[in-house]
């Protein structure tokens, strides 16, 4: 199952006050994982950024001036998203902007039925709780530091461990190994290995044991089968001398 976790950036709050999309940012997840492919663009809004705006993302129009507009962008994004579940924190804000930029080019708007919103998921299940994404990000033990503003595809990389949590798939990939970190930074699964109480009897007959070395004692000395059966040099000696 295919899914995009999606964030954008803005100069305010209403579209319909003339607000424009500036930033976007998507992490694709495959069955619950990350798959390492991102789309991320900054975009023209062909307006002024507002000073109130500009201190939540820091993104101003001098450096956005020289950004494609979203009608540039359009196609590329479409392409990304395809027709996967779009999972957004609080997503009728950022719905809402999408679609005004889409019906500004014409183009058919995004079907709310394919929205999952992190936000009422969070509500549910953590009722009455603060649940930004910073205090999830708190709640859940997720690294945040990296977000002293707000970034479209930054938030939507800590909305993806979010969500997972959210939805019990962390746990779920957990219970595979132990989740460490190596010295990059990067997570990989440490399994544990466990023993049996009681060993499982031999399935080889020891006739069938020493045919075996007797015809690795015939491959020489550089039988790789040395350096896994430590009993094999004392039939292979008898063989050699025989020779």
């Amino acid at each position: 199952m295919r899914e995009i976790v999606l964030d954008t950036e803005t100069t305010g709050l209403d579209p319909f006050q003339g607000h424009r999309v500036i930033e976007i940012g998507c992490v694709e997840l495959v069955n619950r994982f990350p798959t390492g492919k991102t789309f991320h663009c900054y975009v023209n809004p062909e307006r002024e950024v507002p000073a109130e705006a500009f201190a939540v993302h820091g993104l101003s129009a001098d450096f956005l001036k020289a950004k494609p507009t979203f009608a540039e962008i359009a196609e590329d994004f479409l392409a990304f998203v395809e027709d996967a579940p779009l999972v957004i924190h609080n997503a009728a804000f950022d719905l809402a902007f999408l679609n005004a930029e889409l019906e500004r080019m014409g183009r058919q708007p995004l079907a709310r039925d394919r929205l999952l919103d992190t936000l009422m998921l969070a509500r549910r299940k953590h009722p009455g709780g603060p649940n930004r994404l910073d205090d999830l990000c708190a709640r859940y033990g997720i690294d945040n530091s990296r977000r002293t503003k707000h970034g479209a595809l930054l938030d939507a990389e800590i909305l993806a461990e979010v969500y997972l949590e959210l939805i019990g798939a962390r746990q779920a990939q957990l219970g595979l190994g132990e989740l460490a970190t190596d010295g990059g930074g990067a997570r990989r699964a440490d399994i544990a290995a466990r023993r049996r109480e009681v060993p499982l009897a031999p399935r080889v007959s020891e006739a069938e044991r020493i045919a075996h070395l007797a015809f690795v004692a015939t491959l020489g000395s550089g039988a790789i089968w040395r350096e896994y059966r430590s009993d094999s040099s004392s039939l292979m000696q008898p063989a050699a001398s025989a020779a």
